[in-house]
């Protein structure tokens, strides 16, 4: 459902800096990647060419046969609206709406009918445990809380594609892992496929496959097995063997 075919970047200034080289990636229908590397090694890049919120230097980005980086302006944004979700280590929440309101949000640009949306979002709510905060302002729930919120406006209209941006990142180890399996149920029962980049190897073991980007180059990529504590292990052997500073990689949390 997604494929990049020979994806670089290049940003360009006094000295042009090379973020991305010869990307090939392809990503099935319903599967979990992650995405995970030192910093500066091109991941974000990556998932921001994917979101269309940055355009390839050169090579093809295609998600559900569609190739949204040559999508006019008005076009773009309704696919953006109807075909990806978004979740983000900051939440990106709006703090003067309503949990309720915020989540909403997605159809309420589509101009959705309010009954329809109520349904949706009581639905949602309903799944994710978050039904008790709706009227709350979003500076009023917890940091788990807000992620659940996001992950429901993410949600709401039924992406294809659901891209996450470290989205365990301001949580502690309980909420991590309480987003981690929700993600995972979500990806389960919609067949949502979902692309996540991250630096916590806790997180990234619950994902189909892990991909490691390097200098702006895949390294390499390891698959799940049965076990995820086996997985996690394997995850955590690749991140020593490919170096980097002790800060690209968050403390271990099993």
């Amino acid at each position: 459902m997604l494929k990049l075919t020979k994806v670089s970047k290049i940003y360009e200034g006094k000295v042009a800096y090379r973020a991305l080289t010869d990307i090939d990636l392809e990503i099935e229908k319903g599967e979990f990647v992650a995405i995970m590397g030192p910093s500066g090694s091109g991941k974000t890049t990556l998932l921001n060419i994917v979101s269309t919120n940055d355009t390839p230097t050169t090579g093809e980005v295609t998600i559900e046969g569609e190739k949204p980086h040559k999508l006019k302006k008005n076009a773009l944004a309704k696919f953006r609206r109807n075909e990806l979700g978004f979740i983000f280590q900051d939440f990106n929440l709006m703090h003067t709406l309503t949990v309720e309101e915020n989540i909403v949000l997605p159809l309420t640009l589509d101009g959705t009918r309010v009954r329809e949306m109520k349904e949706k979002v009581h639905k949602i709510a309903k799944s994710l445990g978050i039904s008790t905060i709706m009227k709350k302002r979003t500076y009023e729930i917890s940091g788990g809380q807000a992620q659940r919120v996001a992950i429901a406006r993410a949600m709401i209209h039924d992406p294809k594609l659901l891209l996450a941006d470290e989205p365990t990142g301001n949580l502690d180890s309980k909420a991590s892992n309480d987003v981690m399996k929700m993600l995972v149920a979500i990806n389960e029962a919609e067949k949502t496929s979902l692309l996540m980049v991250t630096h916590d190897a806790q997180a990234a073991s619950y994902s189909d496959r892990v991909i490691f980007i390097r200098d702006g180059k895949l390294y390499s990529e390891i698959h799940r097995g049965e076990s995820r504590q086996a997985f996690f292990q394997k995850i955590i052997d690749m991140l020593s063997l490919m170096g980097g500073d002790g800060n690209d990689l968050s403390s271990v949390r099993v």
